[in-house]
């Protein structure tokens, strides 16, 4: 059985979205370790560490990520906005290590008109830099995107020359946002469409390269690449798509998390 969570809030403190994970009933985590839009966080405290760590002991072993600040883009054509990308990320991937979080998700990032091969050329030789400027022990998970703009990362090729270009590749892996590849094109809506969709990244990628689900439906059409996430089964996906991946005997055991809003019952 698929290890099934949240993104969940950290207000209050890092620590208590552990209990609100709890009162919801999940089994696995993704948090912001710091607002998601601001370049200069407040560094981690001893205190948050410690009290992060016993509300992680307390709820039991499930797995948990982080999601890297939005502002952060390592395919930029702009020095300043790259390097002050990979100083933020290189902290993220810090955070994440003092904290034991095993796993970040950052998306692709965005060339900005520069080209594809291009863009990934740069965002590889960052997420580089960023890993060798960083703590070990932490997994930079890819994020599939919905290829918004000029947004990278919509196409399993993409990934894969990501992937086949770094110098730390053990340190990568990937994570599926279900909206993302059905806005990019995958229709995932049938079982043989999702087959064919894991066929397809497996062929290029291996499916051991993928750590972690985003479970979200999509508000826009197969191939919009308009990212807009939908509860589950309320979107153009639907539950069809939903349970050929939930019963999928080789993602038994990983953590798939929901993304979308939530009421104040959680």
């Amino acid at each position: 059985m698929p290890l099934l969570g949240a993104h969940e809030s950290v207000a209050g403190g890092l620590h208590l979205a552990f209990d609100r994970l709890h009162r919801a009933g999940g089994g696995a985590l993704q948090i912001f370790t710091r607002n998601q839009r601001q370049w200069h966080p407040q560094p981690l405290s001893a205190e948050e560490i410690e009290l992060f760590q016993q509300a992680w002991k307390g709820i039991g072993a499930l797995p948990v990520a982080s999601h890297a600040s939005y502002l952060i883009n390592l395919a930029s054509g702009k020095q300043e906005l790259m390097d002050k990308s990979i100083t933020a990320f290189a902290g993220e991937i810090n955070r994440c290590a003092r904290l034991a979080i095993p796993f970040v998700v950052i998306h692709p990032g965005s060339h900005g008109g520069d080209g594809v091969e291009t863009g990934l050329a740069r965002f590889a030789g960052a997420l580089d830099l960023a890993l060798m400027e960083s703590e070990p022990g932490v997994m930079v998970l890819l994020e599939t995107t919905a290829g918004q703009g000029t947004s990278l990362g919509s196409r399993f090729e993409e990934l894969a020359e990501i992937l086949a270009r770094s110098r730390c590749p053990e340190r990568l892996g990937v994570c599926v946002d279900t909206c993302h590849i059905f806005a990019a094109g995958y229709d995932i809506r049938t079982l043989p469409g999702y087959l064919q969709t894991m066929e397809e990244f497996d062929r290029l990628m291996g499916l051991e390269a993928i750590r972690f689900f985003h479970l979200n439906d999509s508000k826009q059409p197969l191939a919009s690449r308009v990212d807009r996430h939908e509860h589950i089964g309320q979107g153009a996906i639907g539950l069809t798509g939903f349970a050929s991946l939930l019963n999928d005997p080789r993602f038994a055991g990983h953590p798939m998390i929901i993304e979308t809003e939530k009421g104040d019952d959680l």
